[in-house]
């Protein structure tokens, strides 16, 4: 990938902006991947995986390898992040709890930058549930891939409407390769309409939002991308087969091993499905790629800031438990990386444990910003500028009221509502294979750790049936907010941030 070379030449000569009044702010490229856990080349989870775009990207700047989410879950995750709130301060614990109706009104990081002379723009997956108040435009070419393969297979004069291959256990959980090209798919497209934005010109400093959907469920991406992972040898995860023995109910509820787990091995589909996520990541990637390419070589390349992060991770068959939905490390860890022009340097990498909450304020003062009140997160300026510095501040992931995993860089503490309890020695126990919490020796671990979990903790936010998410969840194709709106916008917003 060129990118990375062209940015990394170009950021070692071009100073951060700090202050609107000591120079232009930066732009912000902000690329959000849905699902993706660390299946990438830069952390090295799964062995085969082939992620060289991202893995550039990750060299070219700073890497966070021990980076966690605030929910194992899109909207929860995707609510902290963007308004700066943990879900036990929110109630927003789940995907089918709408954000806005509990938040009427917070200050999403979006609208904070608006309201300080920002054109604010996005496309793809970003909010769970969209919120049209919080972009200038915003761009969403929502297909199905299904759809695509369909419409592909009708003009070569087919009856019947198949991917070249099928494979899957049903629901949202289907798999195989199509008969398409990279920008038939969604995130093609997305990548497209993103290549146009960040090559112009802009008269101010703008924060673009890409969201790429893929590796998300359904797992049909183009035929060469599986093709890229043969399928004879696919490596399936290092499992226990005895991993749930020693793991409460409450966890083992959160597993459902006699779910997803149990069908996929019953039906031999468990390298299939390995092979069908690994070749969705290399399909984004490539996308990924196409978009980087095309900043290093616009006029915004040496003053754009890039941040990359997934929303939560993503298990495989680990604990007997697929999908997200957990508080254990496969699903917690995310991929988060930061090139900052003129602060960070190539080939960083920070093993300071962090929490995607931090992001919020720390966009803020990479741009200058004032710092906006009531935000949960740190900025994470200091670990930027030196990424050993010191940092105690472990990760919160919480998954339903009350249920609740600590991350520092040695344990992982997870407290569930009824008050049942896991402790991992990361340094002994990089799997989480042995649970200690019923070890004596490691009470005073436990108490320190608990100690640190909300002292309050939100009632559930209204929840909405799941046959009323897809109209919440994504906004018309092409959103434009006429401009005397954004004049009446800005003056709300910037009122509501000084309270």
């Amino acid at each position: 990938m060129k990118a990375a070379i062209l940015l990394a030449a170009v950021w070692l000569v071009v100073p951060v902006s700090v202050t609107h009044a000591q120079t232009k702010a930066p732009n912000i490229l902000f690329i959000a991947v849905d699902d993706l856990n660390d299946w990438t080349g830069a952390l090295g989870g799964h062995p085969q995986a082939k992620t060289p775009n991202l893995d550039c990207l990750a060299k070219s700047g700073m890497l966070f390898t021990r980076a966690y989410c605030a929910a194992p879950a899109c909207n929860p995750s995707r609510t902290a992040i963007l308004t700066g709130l943990r879900p036990a301060s929110t109630g927003v614990y789940h995907n089918n709890q709408p954000w806005r109706p509990a938040l009427p009104d917070s200050v999403t990081l979006m609208q904070y930058l608006m309201s300080h002379g920002y054109f604010v723009l996005g496309g793809g997956k970003i909010f769970h549930y969209q919120d049209p108040q919080c972009w200038h435009q915003y761009f969403k070419g929502k297909e199905k891939a299904e759809a695509v393969a369909e419409q592909k297979i009708k003009k070569k004069g087919k009856k019947k409407a198949e991917p070249l291959a099928q494979g899957g256990i049903g629901g949202n959980m289907t798999w195989g390769p199509l008969d398409a090209a990279d920008t038939d798919l969604p995130d093609g497209k997305l990548t497209n309409w993103a290549i146009e934005q960040v090559k112009k010109k802009h008269d101010r400093p703008f924060f673009l939002a890409v969201g790429y959907v893929k590796p998300h469920l359904a797992w049909h991406v183009p035929k060469k991308y599986f093709d890229m992972h043969p399928l004879d040898n696919i490596q399936l995860p290092k499992v226990l087969d005895n991993d749930l023995d020693d793991v409460p109910a409450a966890g083992v509820k959160m597993a459902k091993p006699d779910g997803d787990h149990k069908q996929i091995v019953a039906t031999g589909q468990w390298k299939q499905a390995v092979q069908a996520y690994l070749a969705c990541c290399t399909y984004m990637d490539a996308q990924l790629g196409r978009l980087l390419d095309a900043l290093a070589d616009s006029v915004n390349a040496g003053t754009t800031i890039i941040i990359l992060w997934s929303d939560h991770g993503w298990t495989h068959g680990q604990k007997q438990h697929w999908r997200k939905f957990s508080l254990w490390d496969q699903d917690c860890r995310v991929v988060f990386t930061m090139n900052v022009p003129g602060l960070t340097k190539a080939g960083q990498r920070c093993e300071r444990t962090v929490s995607l909450l931090d992001l919020y304020p720390t966009i803020n003062e990479l741009c200058g910003l004032p710092a906006k009140k009531g935000l949960e997160g740190n900025s994470l300026v200091p670990l930027l500028k030196n990424p050993q510095t010191t940092w105690d501040y472990p990760a919160l992931t919480t998954h339903g009221l009350k249920n609740h995993s600590l991350r520092s860089e040695r344990w992982r503490y997870i407290q569930y509502k009824n008050g049942s309890e896991e402790l991992y020695d990361h340094t002994k126990d990089p799997l989480e294979w042995k649970n200690l919490a019923k070890d004596p020796a490691y009470a005073d671990v436990k108490r320190d750790m608990a100690s640190k979990l909300p002292g309050k903790n939100a009632l559930d936010a209204e929840k909405k049936k799941e046959s009323t998410l897809e109209a919440l969840e994504f906004p018309s194709p092409m959103l434009q907010v006429e401009a005397s709106d954004l004049s009446f916008r800005a003056r709300k917003i910037s009122a509501s941030a000084k309270r």
